[in-house]
């Protein structure tokens, strides 16, 4: 699985990045700060799409 950074300090799986876009433009910028905090506080290196599933939830994203 190829990792590549997506605009923020952690690298991103593709998978990733495509359950991100179905998060709503207006709120990405806030999503993504709060999945990257959420990874950074789980010792995640990379953020993968069970990562953004997980945020979703618990941020109500």
């Amino acid at each position: 699985m190829a990792e590549t950074s997506f605009g923020g300090e952690l690298p991103w799986t593709p998978e990733a990045r495509v359950k991100f876009k179905n998060i709503p433009f207006f709120a990405r910028t806030q999503a993504r700060q709060s999945i990257e905090r959420l990874a950074r506080e789980e010792d995640v290196e990379v953020v993968t799409a069970e990562l953004v599933d997980r945020a979703r939830l618990e941020f109500g994203q």
